[in-house]
């Protein structure tokens, strides 16, 4: 009988982590949260294009400044 008491006392810490659990109860259709995630997605994209682009506009200044 003690084995059932453990599977008790199992079942309830379960019960108590599962609210603190991260999932994918944030109240989006599958949907919504592909939309959410192509927008972040090309954000993102967009975010690094930018600083690539920034990046090679900054060595060509270092280039031109370098070889006068």
């Amino acid at each position: 009988m003690t084995r059932g008491d453990q599977r008790e006392r199992d079942r309830q810490r379960a019960q108590a982590r599962k609210p603190g659990t991260k999932g994918r109860d944030d109240g989006l259709t599958p949907e919504q949260r592909r939309e959410r995630d192509a927008k972040a997605l090309q954000e993102k994209t967009a975010k690094k294009a930018a600083q690539a682009t920034q990046g090679a506009d900054d060595a060509k200044k270092k280039n031109a400044a370098g070889k006068k």
